[in-house]
């Protein structure tokens, strides 16, 4: 389900990638499989973070998260799902990557349990 965009606008939005992001970022970053079948880029705001890593990437141990500058051309091309989940329809690239972060967790340890230490970041 659609919902109206937050107010104010995140400044940044992530994606969550479960291996080592291409180096540098291309200008067309490459769309998962998912995101190619779902017709959309798949993304998350700070604080759902933790949370989408603890229940799509429950089983890995180290992740990858590309923090986005969400500029005005993104704006438009955004729809928000009821639990304030951006989906990009288009794609993003070199040009609007601010930072990656490698995260990584030890074995009992949950992704939000692993990321309060990195709040700063995920902002």
């Amino acid at each position: 389900m659609i919902a109206m965009a937050p107010e104010p606008l995140p400044t940044f939005v992530y994606k969550i990638v479960p291996s080592a992001p291409p180096t540098p970022i291309p200008s067309e970053y490459p769309l998962s499989e998912l995101d190619q079948k779902d017709g959309f880029v798949h993304l998350s705001i700070g604080t759902q973070i933790p949370i989408t890593s603890d229940l799509f990437f429950k089983e890995a141990t180290t992740i990858w998260v590309l923090k986005i500058r969400f500029t005005p051309k993104f704006h438009s091309a955004t729809t928000w799902e009821i639990q304030g989940c951006p989906h990009l329809y288009g794609n993003f690239g070199s040009e609007d990557v601010d930072s990656v972060k490698e995260f990584s967790r030890s074995g009992g340890e949950t992704w939000k349990e692993s990321m309060k230490k990195e709040a700063g970041w995920l902002v």
